[in-house]
C-alpha cells in the first residue's frame, strides 16, 4: 500500500497524554508476549507508561511499532517479527508495541498518517524508520545497518532484559570516569580515529585497564569497518569462506549489529578450520572481540570455551 509522508516529521505532541505512572520495569508494567518467546528487550505500551518509554531512549534506541491487528493484520506481524529481531540484538534496541486500537492517544499524538509505521527514538528524538511490512530477514538487515549508523554518531548504549533488570531509579545518574571522556567525546563527535587514539592512550599508560582495552576494542572494530558495505561483505565472506580478512569484516559488522554469538561462532570456526598464520590471525582478531564484550561476559566465556575446543 501506498504509505503518506509525515506530516511534521520529528514533532511529538504529548499534551494529550496523562503524566506517567511510577515506573520501576518496563514502562507499562507487562512485558510483551510474542509468539517467539522471551521479549525481554520488548514492551506492550500504553498512554501511562509512554513517557517513561522516550525516557529510555537517553540509554539506548527505542523503537516504536505502530499497528492493529484487526484493521490490518500484516502490521501484527510486523510488530511480532520486529519483536524476534529485537530479541537478537540483546540490548540494542527497546521495542514499544503500541496498538493503535488499544492506545488511540499514542498514535493521535505522533500524528500516526498510516500503519504499519515503525519510528526510532534516540535520545528523545524520533526518527521514522519503516512505513511497510517487510519479511523478517530484510528486518534483521535494517535493524543492523541502523545500529552500524547509530554506532559510528557515539551511539553505543544498551537496556537492561524487562525480567532481569530496570531503569536506573527517577534523579539517579550513571557515573563516568572522567578518564574515559574524551575517547567517549570523540565517539559521541563521530570521530571514530580519535576515539582509537584516546583509548590507546589509556592501554598505554594502563595496560591492566580492562575498561580502556574494551573501549579499544570496540573502537578499533568501528575504525575497521568505516564505510563497508554490509551485503558485498557478506557476498565475498559467503564466497571465500576460509579468507580470514572476508570472515572477520562480517564478524566485525555482526558485533555492530548486536549479532555478539554470530561473529564468536563465525570465528572460531574459522580457526577450527584453518592452519598456521591464518590460524592465528583468526585468534588473534578474535580475542579482541572478546575484549570488545567484556571477559565477564556469558557470552565470551562460553566464546572462550568453544575456541579452546577448536584449537586443540
Amino acid at each position: 500500500m501506498t504509505q503518506q509522508p509525515f506530516s511534521r516529521p520529528g514533532a511529538i505532541d504529548l499534551s494529550g497524554l496523562g503524566k506517567p505512572a511510577p515506573h520501576a520495569g518496563a514502562p507499562s508494567g507487562r512485558p510483551a508476549a510474542p509468539a517467539g518467546g522471551g521479549a525481554s528487550y520488548s514492551v506492550t505500551v500504553d498512554e501511562q507508561g509512554f513517557q517513561a518509554l522516550l525516557e529510555q531512549s537517553m540509554t539506548a534506541p527505542v523503537l516504536l511499532v505502530f499497528y492493529s491487528r484487526t484493521r490490518m493484520p500484516e502490521s501484527g506481524q510486523l510488530a511480532d517479527d520486529l519483536a524476534t529481531v529485537v530479541e537478537e540484538h540483546e540490548g540494542r534496541y527497546l521495542l514499544g508495541l503500541v496498538d493503535i486500537d488499544a492506545a488511540p492517544q499514542i498514535a493521535q499524538a505522533m500524528q500516526i498518517p498510516s500503519i504499519p509505521l515503525v519510528v526510532a527514538v534516540v535520545d528523545g528524538r524520533p526518527m521514522p524508520l519503516l512505513q511497510d511490512p517487510l519479511p523478517i530477514d530484510e528486518l534483521r538487515t535494517a535493524l543492523t545497518q541502523v545500529g552500524q549508523q547509530l554506532t559510528a554518531q557515539g551511539v553505543t548504549g544498551r537496556h537492561q532484559p524487562r525480567a532481569s533488570g530496570a531503569p536506573a531509579a527517577d534523579g539517579e545518574e550513571e557515573v563516568v570516569d572522567p578518564r574515559y571522556a574524551p575517547a567517549q567525546d570523540a565517539l559521541a563527535a563521530g570521530d571514530i580515529e580519535g576515539a582509537v587514539a584516546e583509548y590507546q592512550k589509556l592501554v598505554d599508560a594502563n595496560p591492566a585497564d580492562v575498561e580502556a582495552a574494551g573501549g579499544l576494542a570496540i573502537a578499533k572494530v568501528m575504525q575497521r569497518t568505516q564505510g563497508v558495505d554490509l551485503g558485498a561483505a557478506r557476498a565475498a565472506a559467503a564466497e571465500n569462506p576460509d579468507d580470514v580478512d572476508a570472515q572477520t569484516m562480517v564478524a566485525d559488522l555482526d558485533m555492530l549489529g548486536g549479532h555478539v554469538e554470530d561473529a564468536f561462532t563465525r570465528l572460531i570456526n574459522l580457526v577450527a578450520r584453518t592452519s598456521d598464520k591464518d590460524r592465528e590471525k583468526a585468534r588473534d582478531h578474535l580475542l579482541g572481540l572478546f575484549a570488545a564484550v567484556g571477559n565477564d561476559d556469558p557470552r565470551v566465556l562460553a566464546g572462550r570455551r568453544d575456541l579452546a575446543s577448536a584449537l586443540f
